[in-house]
């Protein structure tokens, strides 16, 4: 089971890679809940990647020559069917899920993502709070919403609910669905966070 010194280590070795190659990216999905709502378990690492003018090839092997390694579902047809590079960090084995992001609303989390220290000189972009409450209730499953309610309690008033009305009002707009709004409001409600 990885602990946190391994975890520390994997993230500054990403941030010095990933600063090297010279591609923007943040951190998404538990390792941002741990940030923004309140600690849960968790084994991997979640991080979307913006590659500009960089191959994916140059990504790959960056990170390989940094002590990543690409975890054997990673074959070329799962990463164009899927967008992600399945990677590993370390002697621990951490899981390391490489979104390889696009323009538009990926784009728009990584500018509004907030850099935080996980180790003396070492900061890293995480999503914001609400980005990451509106995918993780596009993402729906029990976790996600489990997720959402921590960040609602941890964040309190420093969370911009009006924000993530838009985005979710947006993303109802994209996806010709209805359900997402009610949802964050329904989490709102049922822990008096509203």
């Amino acid at each position: 089971m990885p602990s946190h010194a391994p975890l520390a280590d994997l993230l500054a070795s990403l941030a010095a890679t990933l600063d090297a190659i010279g591609v923007r990216w943040y951190v998404f999905g538990a390792q941002a809940v741990l940030h923004w709502g309140r600690p849960r378990f968790t084994e991997d690492v979640d991080v979307t990647v913006l590659l500009g003018r960089v191959e994916a090839a140059q990504l790959v092997e960056g990170l390989q020559r940094a002590g990543f390694a690409l975890r054997p579902e990673g074959t070329p047809a799962f990463v164009a069917r899927t967008r992600v590079l399945p990677m590993s960090f370390g002697e621990d084995g951490w899981a390391v899920d490489i979104v390889l992001g696009g323009p538009g609303l990926e784009e728009a989390f990584q500018q509004r993502a907030v850099p935080v220290e996980v180790a003396p000189g070492v900061s890293i972009p995480v999503i914001s709070a609400e980005d990451l409450v509106a995918t993780k209730v596009l993402a729906g499953r029990a976790k996600d919403l489990d997720d959402v309610r921590s960040v609602i309690v941890a964040q309190a008033d420093r969370l911009d609910r009006d924000a993530v009305r838009r985005l979710l009002t947006d993303l109802e707009h994209a996806l010709g669905v209805s359900d997402l709004l009610p949802v964050f409001e329904r989490l709102l409600g049922s822990d008096d966070a509203g």
